[in-house]
């Protein structure tokens, strides 16, 4: 008899690799770390099943999907499976309740091939619950501290730096403002919850007992931090981050430049990738510009406009340092200074990248 696997934590904690059977529709709403889709049905099979099965019940919507995957429907399917199933022997299948579809791919692995391939037991749903149990967890048990400061003082590469820094911004694929955006898209929300509960559980598994994010907002572009863990930040401890308004300067320089254009390139090509660079650049500044005014964002805009013929023509980006110094003087450093105002109380220590390195590795949350 085909193994059935229970040890939810078990399997995300030893990262195996994950065949989802489910199908597309439901991959692209929320999926694990890694799985692989390789659907025993379609998505226009299976609303057809479904709604067989709504009308004159299971036996015959069992019918009809033996019927839909009749000939090379079914040769190429099981195909896929077992070529996924000899490249990764110590693997798992699952469906969304670990039932029928589970089963069904199970038994035609086994007839075709010989292959003996276990499923989860509960499928998809069990494994998910697991993982929102985990955030809820997370948020309730380990202690949390997290990193403020004004824009540009290296928050992340702080996170980086720590073994038990949490980059939500790494999960999210965003870079938490209005420039965030990066050039591949941000996941559904249930695979951003998905993968920081597979971060968290590995992470207190290997003796992790409390962790250090980014004081961020509720949102990380459009990825949502789930309540219970968003809650627990707002009234965390705080480190505040300081470096040179230069020092400052140029990491955005760096990051939402220099990289963030190679990023383009590396996606869409030079030509293109500058076009769409450049396009996006100027929707991050378009994207405040009822926060920044009208004279303002016009001023500013102008300032990214020039630095963007110059960076086009010549390839010298030094022209961008003008709209980012704008930018922080006039806009993000008085926002940030009001919420440091407001937050005075939970700080614990404010300092540059080692002040602040030495005192979390130092007295941790407290």
């Amino acid at each position: 008899m085909t193994a059935t696997i229970s040890d939810h934590r078990a399997l995300f904690l030893s990262g195996v690799p994950l065949m989802d059977v489910r199908a597309p529709v439901e991959f692209e709403q929320g999926a694990f770390p890694g799985a692989r889709n390789l659907p025993l049905l379609d998505d226009g099979e299976r609303e057809q099943v479904g709604t067989c099965y709504k009308r004159h019940g299971q036996q015959a919507a069992i019918e009809l999907g033996h019927r839909l995957l009749a000939g090379d429907h079914r040769c190429d399917r099981i195909d896929a499976w077992v070529r996924f199933a000899r490249a990764h022997p110590e693997g798992v299948l699952y469906c969304f309740r670990g039932g029928l579809r589970s089963e069904i791919t199970q038994l035609w692995l086994k007839e075709a091939a010989g292959i003996d391939y276990p499923r989860v037991a509960g499928g998809y749903k069990a494994m998910r619950n697991f993982l929102l149990d985990t955030l809820r967890l997370a948020a309730a048990e380990p202690e949390w501290v997290v990193v403020g400061g004004l824009t540009g003082t290296g928050k992340t590469d702080l996170i980086l730096a720590l073994d038990n820094g949490i980059d939500l911004e790494a999960h999210a694929n965003h870079r938490g403002s209005s420039f965030g955006k990066r050039v591949l898209p941000q996941p559904a929300q249930i695979d951003f919850e998905n993968r920081l509960a597979v971060d968290l559980l590995r992470r207190r598994a290997a003796g992790t007992t409390w962790f250090v994010a980014e004081d961020e907002g509720r949102n990380v572009g459009r990825c949502c931090v789930p309540g219970e863990l968003a809650e627990r930040m707002r009234s965390a401890p705080l480190v505040w981050l300081e470096d040179t308004f230069e020092a400052r300067v140029e990491r955005i320089l760096r990051d939402y430049v220099v990289l963030q254009r190679q990023d383009f390139d590396a996606v869409h090509g030079p030509e293109q990738g500058f076009a769409r660079f450049a396009d996006h650049l100027q929707q991050g500044m378009d994207g405040i510009a009822r926060r920044l005014g009208g004279e303002r964002h016009q001023r500013l805009s102008s300032l990214l406009r020039e630095a963007l013929a110059i960076q086009a023509g010549e390839g010298d980006v030094a022209a961008h340092r003008e709209w980012i110094a704008g930018l922080l003087r006039e806009y993000y450093d008085p926002m940030y200074s009001y919420q440091r105002e407001q937050k005075a109380r939970r700080i614990v220590c404010a300092g540059d990248r080692e002040t602040v390195l030495a005192h979390l590795r130092r007295h941790g949350p407290g």
